[in-house]
C-alpha cells in the first residue's frame, strides 16, 4: 500500500476502534439503567410501614 492508502487504513481503524468502545459503553449504560429501574420497581413494590410504626 501507498502511505496516504496506510494512512486511510489506520483512520479507519482507529474509527471502528472509536465506534467499537462508544457502543459498549452505551450498552454498559442501558444494563445500569435497566438494574436501576428492576431494582427501584422492586423497592417501589415492598409494603413498608412508616418508621414510627416500629
Amino acid at each position: 500500500m501507498t502511505k496516504p492508502d496506510d494512512r486511510r487504513a489506520r483512520e479507519r481503524e482507529e474509527i471502528a476502534a472509536r465506534v467499537a468502545s462508544f457502543k459498549a459503553t452505551q450498552e454498559k449504560f442501558e444494563r445500569e439503567r435497566d438494574e436501576y429501574f428492576r431494582k427501584t420497581l422492586a423497592d417501589a413494590s415492598k409494603p413498608q410501614r412508616p418508621s414510627f410504626w416500629s
